[in-house]
């Protein structure tokens, strides 16, 4: 299985590096209630300018672990890694959003098999995990496909507006890559 470099270029899309002049493209995608309501609230909403600047300034630099999600020409999305920290460091909490505009269209299903590939070739992860709100299937749908299993449901777990979610958790095991246990971020 070959490695891919930055950027990642896929059918229909390319994975790459976030610019600061994608503020505004970031703006119009993020600033979306439906977008947010199946985020953790890191993920503000409304979505303003200042967001983007603050997002922009502090992910940058370095670009390996969060990137961009381009299509047409313009960052659309996301998709990105929080290493896990002390005795969890060989793993890393995974996320993603996509535009409304590009729901449905089998788009994030093309995108992470090659983004994990990525992960697990080049950062040494043993794991890969992230919780996805009950009432979101098409999220649970995309992981599967892209081989995560479903490893159980965290009851009551989270609450978005006044609304207290489930969460399914789900995780991907590091596939037949040589394990480089000190390559997990410390």
């Amino acid at each position: 299985m070959s490695v891919p470099s930055l950027p990642i270029r896929g059918e229909g899309f390319v994975l790459r590096p976030w610019r600061t002049t994608d503020a505004a493209a970031l703006v119009l995608h993020a600033n979306d209630e439906a977008v947010s309501a199946r985020l953790s609230d890191r993920f503000p909403f409304p979505y303003t300018m200042v967001d983007a600047t603050r997002f922009l300034e502090q992910t940058v630099e370095p670009p390996a672990l969060n990137l961009a999600i381009e299509i047409e020409g313009a960052a659309v999305g996301g998709i990105g890694l929080r290493p896990g920290k002390g005795e969890l460091r060989i793993g890393a909490h995974f996320g993603y959003w996509l535009g409304r505009r590009y729901w449905g269209q089998g788009i994030m299903s093309r995108i992470v098999p090659p983004w994990c590939e990525h992960v697990f070739a080049n950062f040494g992860y043993e794991r890969l995990h992230t919780t996805v709100f009950v009432n979101n299937p098409a999220s649970a749908r995309v992981l599967e496909k892209s081989g995560f299993v479903r490893e159980g449901t965290l009851r009551r777990a989270a609450i978005k507006g006044s609304e207290v979610f489930d969460l399914w958790l789900y995780a991907m095991i590091r596939p037949d890559f040589p394990i480089r246990r000190q390559g997990c971020a410390q």
